[in-house]
Formats: C-alpha cells, sequence, structure tokens
C-alpha cells in the first residue's frame, strides 16, 4: 500500500496509523499527527480503491451504503499491512494507535470490529458504523475517541450513538466529542483529541 513512515523522536509513544477521508492522500494527516503528538512515529496511508479517481480504502454501493464484501477484504488487507510495516521499519504493531477522517474513520473502525488486538486506541473523525449485526471482538482497555457533528449529514448523531454503544458493548472505552460543523474537521476538535490522547497515553 502507498505509503509515508516517519519514526518519531520518542519510540516509546504509540505509532499512529494515519487513514486519510474520501479523495485525500498519505499526506493529509501529517499536521493533524503533529498536532496530537509531534514525537510519535506515524505510518500514513493510502487507500487502495478509486472512486471516480478518488482513493477510498474500500469499494461503497452510493452514499453511506458499503460493498460489505470489499469492506472485510480491505480490512483485512490493512491489518496485513500494518503487520508487514511493523516488521520492516521495526515497531511494535501492539502499539498502534488509529487516526482515521470519514472514509479512514470507517476502515479504522472496521479493524476494531474484525481483530482483537489489532489496534491499542483510535481516534475516529466522523465515522460511520463500518456493519451490523457481527459479533465483535473483545475490545477491553481499547479507548476510543469519536469526533462527531451534531449537524453532520453524512454521519448523523444517531449512527454515532449507535457506534458509540457497540464499541461500548465489545468493551472499549468510548468519549465522543460533539461540534456544530457538519462533516467538516475542526481545530477544536483536534484539541479535544489532543487532549483525550494526553490522558490515555501518558
Amino acid at each position: 500500500m502507498k505509503h509515508i513512515f516517519q519514526k518519531g523522536t520518542d519510540e516509546t509513544k504509540p505509532v499512529f496509523l494515519l487513514l486519510h477521508g474520501t479523495g485525500g492522500t498519505e499526506t493529509d494527516l501529517l499536521p493533524i499527527a503533529g498536532m496530537i503528538d509531534a514525537e510519535a512515529s506515524f505510518l500514513s496511508v493510502r487507500g487502495n480503491v478509486s472512486e471516480n479517481g478518488m482513493p477510498r480504502f474500500f469499494r461503497r454501493l452510493q452514499e453511506g451504503v458499503f460493498d460489505i464484501e470489499d469492506l472485510v477484504f480491505r480490512t483485512k488487507e490493512l491489518k496485513d499491512f500494518i503487520e508487514e510495516a511493523a516488521a520492516n521499519y521495526g515497531f511494535d504493531p501492539q502499539n498502534v494507535v488509529a487516526v482515521g477522517y470519514s472514509n479512514g474513520a470507517n476502515i479504522a473502525g472496521s479493524l476494531l470490529f474484525h481483530y482483537e488486538n489489532v489496534l491499542k486506541g483510535a481516534i475516529l473523525l466522523h465515522p460511520m458504523v463500518p456493519r451490523r449485526e457481527v459479533a465483535l471482538p473483545s475490545l477491553a482497555n481499547v479507548p476510543v475517541f469519536i469526533g462527531a457533528g451534531d449537524n453532520d449529514p453524512i454521519c448523523l448523531p444517531e449512527e454515532t450513538n449507535e457506534l458509540s454503544s457497540l464499541l461500548k458493548d465489545a468493551g472499549a472505552e468510548v468519549t465522543v466529542h460533539w461540534e456544530s460543523f457538519g462533516h467538516q474537521l475542526t481545530r477544536t476538535e483536534i484539541e479535544a483529541a489532543k487532549a483525550w490522547y494526553g490522558k490515555q497515553f501518558k
């Protein structure tokens, strides 16, 4: 998978897995990673699916309707890539925190839904529920931050609350931060994620 890896100045910190939104690239979330923890290493990945020339992490049938078969395949592809990158770059695959926005948040959520111990934590910015009617693995002691918009036209508040409940039921420690700026990222949202990260990963 096309990616950028940069070793941080403190290798005891979690490695950020950066996952862009639809139409983004592996450079999109680099400033956000720097805002959250400038000392951490990061692995920033470009999605392998193209939708009308726009990179994505998995196919969709239409807005808000995921191609579940492709989602499952691409989720495993990403999990395998994390393990491969950990071996190549010499970081601990058990010390990875995902930072994903929109489509990237959805594939990060799918990692949590499908695999135990693949993420140490996750910052999900405007995510949707990746799958329904599946049994989640144990997410005990996995902290998850959800950045959401109470007027987000793509990820409705009901969707955010449902995702939060599903993750909590699987044992995750979920914090939801609400904004009122639709689907866009805001500085205050990132600052809230930074404050949350500082408490979880001192």
